[in-house]
């Protein structure tokens, strides 16, 4: 419990350190009392999970190398979604909440990397590491200027990955065996950005702290300003370590 703990940190380490406050979230809420506390925040980060989306959702039967669907993750990641894209709240998905906004707006997702992926390069750290270090293309402008560059070295720790992007989504990275790495939102107001890779594990990382950064300004609004109420910038996952 105490490394799941250590791993749930780094995401609220990494919201204060870009200058906002996180709000934890349950998964055990009710809707109406998700949908109070999701009025009340700004902008939202949605974490990693050693869980793996539910694969009725986008027309498959499973994979074997899949892990056990999260249910309650899946359902108030659901809810939160839908307010931010209505509200054009920002969020920032990180690995499976990636894979979970894809989903949502009714994409589909790789199962499996090594199996379904020829000459697929280490996305899941493999031998006893908990993640892979590989380069990634960015082919989004506004990817390439946070990142002040037109590649970036991220880490990895994923065995799923995006397929067909979502509605409303479209490609803001990849690696060169042309695993999709980056989405962002397109279809509407609000900073939506999903990366496959883990920020919050990088710290002391330029690219890694500015995508943080970010979400807090947009979480402030239009110029910079704080809204009527403090700028929040939500973190929810479950207790454990995120290893997708």
């Amino acid at each position: 419990m105490q490394g799941r703990r250590r791993a749930y940190e780094r995401y609220l380490r990494a919201v204060r350190e870009a200058g906002g406050e996180p709000v934890e979230i349950s998964l055990t809420f009710s809707p109406a009392k998700l949908n109070q506390v999701a009025e009340s925040l700004d902008g939202f980060v949605l974490p990693g999970s050693p869980a793996d989306v539910e694969p009725r959702r986008f027309g498959s039967s499973g994979h074997k190398a899949n892990a056990r669907a999260d249910k309650r993750r899946e359902h108030t990641d659901d809810a939160l979604l839908d307010h931010a894209l209505a509200n054009g709240k920002p969020v920032l998905a990180i690995c499976y909440g990636t894979q979970l906004l894809n989903v949502h707006l009714h994409g589909t997702l790789v199962q499996d990397i090594p199996s379904e992926i020829r000459n697929a390069m280490d996305h899941d750290g493999g031998a006893g590491r908990d993640e892979s270090l590989h380069p990634v293309r960015l082919e989004s402008g506004q990817l390439a200027e946070l990142a002040g560059a037109s590649s970036a070295r991220v880490n990895s720790s994923h065995h799923q990955s995006v397929g067909k992007p979502g509605r409303g989504l479209r490609v803001a990275a990849r690696t060169s065996d042309g695993v999709i790495e980056a989405l962002e939102w397109t279809a509407g107001p609000g900073w939506v950005l999903g990366v496959q890779w883990h920020p919050e594990r990088m710290p002391g990382d330029p690219f890694a702290e500015t995508l943080f950064r970010r979400l807090v300004k947009e979480a402030q609004g239009p110029a910079g300003k704080p809204k009527s109420r403090p700028r929040r910038a939500q973190q929810r996952a479950r207790r454990r370590k995120s290893s997708r």
